[in-house]
């Protein structure tokens, strides 16, 4: 939501653009680097409480931002929402992982990403609408104004969610304990370092899609904006299509379909297609990229019933470092012969994360049931 008023704040603080588009990066640093230590507070704290807390923190720094009167306010304010927005969505999923079967677990993640996705699509639409009408500080207003509403009926609604057994008292060794058995599953090098490569060469790919439709000589950039949400509809869209999908194909064709749709996208998006052809080809490739990514997910939960905060927290973790890596990457491309060569690497590179995947993640095997008591 802020990022289509980077020039207001700039024009109304009395800095460039450039420095006033730094608190993107302001907030996605901090987001990731954090992960791990709010993957184990989760764990031992509490995952509803650290939820309503970090949403309670974040919705007051979006108010203090609304009455900033300077940039550096404003800047450490993102920087401590990076700090403790984490312990929102990624715990979510960890709560997920404690509260629905293994065999249930993908259509419910995919039911949470559907909410997700629905905010990345009408986010920066609605910020867009609300920075015309009441300017910059009105999308802080309302951002958290909302939040605090929902801080509010969260706490009343969470508190009474079941809790699956006792939390485990924190001490630095049960830390370390959770994190060694996080990372003896096999699975776990292939679930972090998949979500790494996915961030930086599908999302590393945004914030040039404006470039890409130039070169096609669209220069509108609503229409660029509407290019990047329809990638956001494609993984509502399989969100909402997760329950037939996972009744008709087994979970290795899914991962190979979707790296394949993800690869096949991204490569005709290089294209230069149209721009009304391009809006259809980003609907595949983020139905292609969730249906990979939906997959990876339920293995992560599936990583370790105690540290589960800590486990979804570290593949968030791994992925935004990928997607902040992703527009250095592409930049690099794009000084040296263009995007697209570096688009179709991507697109072998997506390929690869399917194959891999499809072949070395497979679900823990349930436990055989307690025999039959003897007849009398």
């Amino acid at each position: 939501m802020v990022d289509p008023v980077v020039p207001q704040i700039a024009a109304d603080l009395l800095v460039d653009v450039k420095t006033a588009a730094l608190l993107s990066t302001a907030f996605t640093l901090p987001y990731a680097f954090t992960q791990p230590v709010l993957g184990t507070i989760a764990d031992f704290f509490g995952k509803t409480r650290l939820m309503n807390m970090s949403l309670l923190i974040v919705s007051i720094t979006a108010l203090i931002c609304a009455v900033a009167t300077s940039f550096e306010l404003v800047f450490g304010m993102r920087v401590a929402a990076g700090l403790v927005a984490g312990g929102v969505f990624p715990v979510a999923m960890a709560l997920v992982g404690d509260l629905v079967p293994i065999h249930q677990r993908q259509v419910m993640i995919g039911r949470l990403l559907a909410v997700g996705l629905t905010g990345n699509v009408l986010g920066a639409a609605i910020a867009g609408v609300i920075g015309d009408l009441f300017g910059w500080r009105g999308i802080f207003v309302v951002t958290g104004g909302f939040g605090l509403i929902i801080t509010v009926a969260a706490f009343y609604i969470l508190r009474s969610f079941p809790v699956p057994k006792p939390r485990p008292k924190f001490n630095l060794p049960a830390v370390k304990a959770n994190y060694q058995g996080i990372f003896a599953d096999p699975r776990a090098k292939f679930c972090f370092g998949s979500v790494f490569f996915e961030g930086i060469f599908i999302h590393g790919i945004f914030p040039y899609v404006a470039i890409l439709l130039l070169v096609g000589g669209e220069a509108r950039a609503s229409i660029a904006g509407v290019v990047i949400a329809a990638f956001g509809l494609g993984g509502v869209i399989y969100s909402l299509s997760v329950p037939a999908l996972v009744n008709h194909f087994a979970e290795r064709k899914l991962m190979l379909i979707g790296g394949a749709l993800a690869a096949a996208a991204l490569s005709f998006a290089a294209l230069h297609f149209p721009w009304g052809a391009q809006v259809a080809i980003f609907g595949i490739f983020g139905f292609g990229f969730y249906l990979l990514h939906g997959c990876i997910q339920v293995h992560v939960t599936d990583l370790s019933t105690t540290a589960r905060g800590a486990a979804t927290s570290v593949h968030s973790s791994c992925f935004f470092m990928g997607q902040a890596a992703g527009p250095i990457v592409y930049g690099f491309g794009y000084s040296h012969g263009g995007l697209e060569w570096l688009m179709f690497l991507g697109s072998a590179v997506i390929l690869v994360v399917a194959f891999v995947c499809a072949k070395y993640l497979r679900l823990r095997k349930a436990p055989p049931p307690p025999p039959a008591p003897p007849q009398a």
